[in-house]
């Protein structure tokens, strides 16, 4: 892990990710578990969560830690005081901050105030843990990163820019369709320069190993809900487009899922489906990622 901190997958280097992955599979499997006693983890979350919450708090308690989740209604993170401050005096009480956050630049100031690992729990930016945990899930199901080709289907969001990333990073060919004004910003593509680009979910899901998608409207852009179904109009993944991959391909989604809008109904429940495995390994990637950064 280079630094102290879990704020981008740019972060990261490959060694990095697989080593994280096996420790991921190494707890999963019950290995070693009380590495963190002793140890508390304060959780900073500016958004509702299932997943994050739930993964982080269960993952400390597996480890021999505690958490402590703090909403924005408790904190005023940046309004009730500034951030520097609430990492300076969280600094004196626990011994790790997961942040889940609207702006990127939120869990950066806390980053850079605070003497403890943060962690990006996920911003408007980016989702590191959730993608880590994503690669864990590919890796247990084709025993390999390196050479695959994942296709994401839809909005370039905080998922999606952690793909792009991560992908790069692991060798893994990646290729994403979104409609014209939806794709990934230049500096993201500049930082991926072998994925490929494309309008069409046909062309990027041909001969894929696995395939992805996300919410077309994320939290924060609800507003904007109406038009964003417009314009990805013929972004569903659905067996028709996933019979455009290989026959072993597996489907991914990071939840919650809008049945009958990016996805499919009943596509979660198909026997390409890994989503729930998926959600299952954030617990596993969240114990390798506290265990790596607090002990």
């Amino acid at each position: 892990m280079i630094g102290k901190n879990l704020l981008s997958i740019a972060d990261l280097k490959s060694g990095d990710i697989q080593r994280l992955i096996d420790s991921a599979i190494m707890l999963k499997r019950g290995g070693k578990k009380i590495l963190l006693e002793g140890k508390l983890l304060a959780l900073i979350f500016e958004k509702p969560s299932l997943r994050t919450r739930v993964s982080f708090d269960v993952a400390m308690k597996q480890l021999g830690g505690e958490a402590i989740y703090l909403s924005q209604a408790e904190v005023g993170l940046g309004q009730r005081e500034p951030i520097s401050d609430v990492a300076r005096v969280l600094s004196r009480y626990v011994d790790g901050i997961v942040a889940r956050t609207f702006a990127h630049k939120s869990v950066e100031l806390l980053a850079k105030h605070a003497s403890i690992p943060v962690i990006n729990g996920l911003s408007n930016e980016e989702h590191p843990c959730q993608v880590l945990s994503d690669l864990l899930t590919i890796y247990e199901k084709k025993g390999k990163l390196k050479g695959l080709t994942l296709a994401y289907i839809g909005d370039a969001n905080n998922v999606a820019n952690s793909l792009l990333l991560a992908t790069a990073i692991m060798g893994i060919n990646f290729r994403i369709a979104t409609p014209k004004g939806y794709e990934p910003e230049l500096k993201l593509q500049k930082m991926a320069p072998m994925a490929h680009f494309t309008q069409d979910p046909k062309i990027a899901v041909e001969n894929a190993d696995v395939v992805y998608t996300d919410v077309w409207t994320s939290m924060g852009q609800e507003a904007e809900s109406e038009r964003r179904r417009a314009s990805f109009a013929g972004y569903q993944v659905n067996q028709e487009l996933l019979s455009l991959a290989k026959r072993e391909v597996i489907f991914m989604h990071p939840l919650p899922a809008h049945h009958g809008e990016e996805i499919a109904e009943g596509l979660l429940e198909s026997t390409q489906s890994v989503v729930f495995d998926q959600a299952e390994n954030r617990l596993h990637m969240q114990k390798a990622i506290l265990a790596k950064l607090l002990r």
